[in-house]
């Protein structure tokens, strides 16, 4: 009986690494059975506070050292720690000063063998729709199915293992500069009518642009909600978060529902769903998780009731 060859993509791959060489391995497997034929690492340096993390740095390089494919090869390594706002953000923009669109994958996003053949498909189909601006890897509905096609449109922004264009990063504003704070939230209300999603928003984007949160990922959430883009997101799930943990910059809870979600298979055949909306419950169902909403729904109410014991107590 023989097997069928792993998909060979055509897309470029940016891999986006730092000190982690047990899930940089696994994401290189396959990196490496999806054979692209071109790829770019991008490393950021080790911290000077931090003992030992210039081996593991050294480490983690050095399985980049294990292509053995017909492939072009070009390095970005930082001698220095960037931190994760900058290395990533300078990581991207340098891919795509070279490529005009691309597949991003994070040392500890595990792609299925499928998010390879999505992103060259979604790649290709909306390369001049302007309206479609990110095509993400991973699915949090936990199994729900939106729509009748393989693929939904989203007002969010998952870049766990995702893919896209030059015409949409060249716009990307690191510290939302271009943004007034109070003209924010009434923007974000054309999206989403959800005071607790709202008040989430408008924190996040207030810390982003004070430089309290190093990240690199909200300004591109930003820049897709003020342009009204749409993202594409899969209907079964191509990524797998294994970064959970210790180490991990921005996801150290092993218990959270995101952690280590099994990979899926796409269909057969892609098919393409009938409208070109967001699906407007499938991101509030997203929302709902990140931030929490249903225990900060029992507090509100909570609230609520004191207030309403209290009015009436006065108007006895």
């Amino acid at each position: 009986m023989t097997h069928a060859a792993p998909y060979q993509t055509q897309s470029a791959v940016l891999f986006i690494v730092f000190n982690r060489p047990h899930t940089t391995k696994q994401v290189f497997d396959q990196i490496r059975n999806a054979r692209p034929l071109r790829l770019y690492v991008a490393a950021d340096g080790p911290r000077t506070n931090k003992p030992g993390e210039d081996e593991l740095c050294k480490q983690v390089r050095q399985i980049t050292d294990e292509i053995d494919w017909p492939c072009e090869v070009k390095t970005l390594y930082s001698e220095r720690n960037l931190g994760c706002k900058e290395a990533v953000s300078t990581a991207i923009t340098w891919f795509f000063e070279n490529e005009t669109e691309g597949v991003i994958l994070e040392d500890d996003c595990l792609p299925a063998e499928d998010f390879f053949k999505f992103c060259d498909v979604m790649l290709d189909k909306y390369r001049h729709d302007t309206r479609i601006r990110h095509i993400g890897g991973s699915n949090l509905q936990k199994g729900r199915v939106w729509g009748n096609g393989s693929y939904y449109y989203s007002n969010l922004t998952h870049v766990w293992g995702w893919a896209g264009w030059r015409r949409v990063w060249q716009e990307y504003d690191k510290n939302l500069t271009r943004y007034v704070d109070a003209l924010v939230r009434p923007q974000l209300a054309n999206i989403f009518d959800n005071h607790l999603v709202l008040d989430s928003w408008e924190v996040i984007f207030r810390d982003v642009k004070a430089g309290l949160i190093d990240t690199w990922d909200y300004q591109l959430t930003f820049l897709n909600f003020f342009n009204n883009g749409l993202s594409i997101i899969p209907n079964v799930n191509l990524i797998s978060n294994i970064g959970y943990g210790q180490g991990a910059t921005h996801t150290a809870d092993t218990a959270n529902d995101f952690a280590n979600m099994p990979l899926q298979s796409l269909p057969a055949e892609i098919v393409h769903p009938d409208f070109m909306l967001p699906q407007k419950q499938a991101d509030l169902f997203t929302l709902s998780h990140e931030f929490d909403l249903e225990a900060r729904y029992r507090k509100y109410n909570k609230r609520s009731r004191r207030f309403k014991r209290w009015f009436k107590s006065i108007m006895k």
